[in-house]
């Protein structure tokens, strides 16, 4: 069984074929996601997705969003974190971050909402799904203030020193589109030699395409792809598919513990 712990299926682009990118996902042999909210308008949406499709959500206002939000959504957040609680469908906040590639949203104003949400994480002891683009050193100096459970790194592409601190932390460091790509020669890399328990796979779907796909008719990310991005860890790895698929459960209910109930509850 694979399990994606990174995939936006709530978003519009899969608004005409949800049920059918669900379907290609099960035949492909991926039967659980985590699906992250990028702002609070999609809370109940992503929770709607995550409750239809018997899959795992995250609540979060992403960096890239916080210029359509104001002060009052940390307000709104806090209540549905607090109301998610009760659901074994939440498992944690996110996606959360910075991202310093861009010049919009200002910094100041993607810390601000940074620093608001890792103070309800640790309110309610729940890890956090991070967005990190040129910024692990910037995270990690808010984590330092912070005592986390930890979380998910995502789509990491940072330095040896940045792993490290963050897999100290608690994270695992996320794995997807960007692992496959001939020329990620630092991301391919770190995930051929990072310890076994370091690490998840990802998708990110609809975002980061694969190699395979780039250049093709279609650049939309589906979470079916998975599998073949576990196959590529595997031969980087040099393991075994199966004990990949099993690492990547383990590993990902060691980063995000409430996701062991989901799991068991959709198996049944």
């Amino acid at each position: 069984m694979w399990l994606d712990t990174h995939c936006h299926l709530d978003v519009p682009e899969f608004d005409v074929d949800r049920d059918e990118v669900v379907a290609r996902a099960r035949t492909a042999g991926v039967s659980m996601m985590v699906i992250p909210a990028v702002e609070c308008a999609a809370f109940a949406r992503v929770k709607e997705c995550a409750h239809r499709h018997r899959y795992a959500y995250a609540l979060g206002i992403h960096p890239l969003y916080v210029d359509r939000a104001g002060h009052s959504d940390i307000g709104r957040m806090r209540a549905a974190v607090e109301e998610a609680l009760d659901d074994p469908r939440f498992v944690a906040i996110g996606e959360i971050g910075l991202d310093n590639y861009v010049q919009t949203p200002p910094r100041e104003r993607q810390q601000w909402f940074y620093a608001e949400q890792l103070k309800i994480a640790r309110r309610h002891d729940l890890p956090v799904i991070l967005h990190v683009r040129r910024s692990a050193d910037d995270l990690l100096k808010y984590l330092r203030r912070v005592d986390l459970r930890g979380g998910i790194a995502h789509a990491f592409n940072g330095s040896d020193d940045q792993a490290q601190r963050l897999l100290q932390r608690g994270f695992r460091l996320g794995f997807g589109g960007a692992m496959t790509y001939d020329g990620s020669l630092r991301i391919r890399r770190f995930a051929a030699t990072l310890p076994d328990d370091a690490w998840v796979l990802e998708t990110d779907a609809p975002d980061i395409p694969p190699q395979w796909l780039r250049g093709g008719p279609t650049l939309r990310n589906e979470p079916y792809q998975l599998a073949r991005y576990g196959a590529t860890l595997a031969e980087l790895r040099a393991r075994d598919v199966a004990g990949v698929a099993e690492r990547n459960r383990a590993n990902a209910c060691a980063a995000l513990p409430r996701l062991a109930a989901v799991l068991a509850s959709s198996a049944t």
